[in-house]
């Protein structure tokens, strides 16, 4: 246990808490709510806190800064974000001064010249193509860097996040970029660096010699798939990208250990699935019903677990008020 005394909540059986940003502390540069309590929970009891983002377009002290800026107090070694991790190993793959087509926000070409490495604009000059999300990439960016790939450049993607989520709903994200040039180049990048890949969450327990972090993430295919590969419990909320839609379906790799709606989960009791019985899942013909009463998210680990172990999602139908809302509040109505 961490904090000085023994806990029964969830988070009391770690040594640290590796957050997810978007989607679980902020929404663009909004704080989402109760995030910042939570945050101030963890420090009052001593768990230190990480923060892994797949987002390429600020560095590390800007990360910190917004951060603190939204009232949860971060220094900047405490921040990994993919622009950091990629550029890290463009310098160990890499001669120093290699020229790098940088396609991506002003931190990505920040991150690449620290490392040692000249970035170019000149898609011919290019030795590698590293691709990050930057919200004012345009066609004309992605027809240099397939010049560049074409030319032989190596091709390496910070991250392949489909979507980001927002205030107005998920919108596209480097994913969406990558695949566009994969679908002109008829290849995928040489190399994606950003989470699933477990390097980020496995650097930020390695500098703060961790043994037994928690990852907090919002997106299945990304936070809770790498903390699996990196062997770490996860916690999925339900404030991002990823829905309840997406839980049910998810493959074992993207199944977390802890589900909540939001980051107050961090601080109710250790229950992963199946949970109590609040809940019933009935079979029906080509269907489940659910029945009973209770909180929503304790529902859908009701629903997750009938759903997972059958190997298969069907419609859900509800049986009483209860249910009716909870379906509601999931999106599964």
């Amino acid at each position: 246990m961490t904090g000085g005394q023994p806990r029964d909540d969830l988070v009391g059986h770690y040594d640290l808490v590796i957050f997810d940003l978007d989607g679980v502390l902020y929404l663009v540069d909004q704080v989402i709510p109760g995030a910042a309590e939570a945050c101030a929970k963890l420090r009052e009891r001593g768990i230190p806190s990480a923060y892994a983002t797949n987002n390429a377009s600020r560095l590390p002290g800007d990360v910190a800064a917004l951060l603190t800026r939204i009232g949860i107090p971060a220094e900047e070694r405490e921040v990994v974000t993919s622009a950091h991790a990629t550029a890290l190993l463009l310098a160990e793959r890499f001669e120093p001064g290699t020229p790098v087509l940088v396609l991506g926000a002003q931190a990505l070409r920040d991150e690449v010249a620290a490392a040692g490495l000249t970035p170019v604009s000149e898609a011919e000059r290019a030795r590698v193509l590293v691709q990050g999300y930057g919200p004012d990439v345009r066609m004309r960016d992605l027809g240099d860097a397939a010049v560049a790939i074409r030319g032989g450049a190596t091709w390496i993607a910070t991250n392949a996040d489909r979507t980001l989520p927002s205030p107005r709903g998920p919108l596209p994200g480097n994913g969406a970029l990558v695949a566009a040039l994969t679908t002109a180049l008829g290849r995928p990048p040489d190399t994606i660096v950003g989470k699933p890949d477990p390097a980020l969450f496995l650097e930020s327990a390695r500098e703060r010699g961790a043994q037994r972090p928690l990852v907090v993430g919002d997106r299945l295919d990304t936070d809770i798939e790498g903390a699996y590969r990196a062997g770490m419990d996860s916690l999925f909320v339900l404030t991002g990208v990823s829905d309840a839609a997406e839980l049910l379906a998810a493959p074992v790799e993207r199944r977390p250990t802890f589900v909540a709606a939001d980051l107050a989960g961090l601080f109710e009791p250790a229950r992963g699935v199946p949970t109590e019985d609040q809940w019933v899942v009935s079979e029906r013909p080509g269907q489940w019903e659910l029945a009973g009463d209770g909180r929503p998210v304790d529902a859908l680990l009701a629903l997750c677990q009938v759903a997972w172990a059958a190997g298969e999602v069907r419609p859900v139908v509800a049986q009483g008020e209860a249910a009716r809302a909870a379906l509601q509040w999931l999106r599964l109505a």
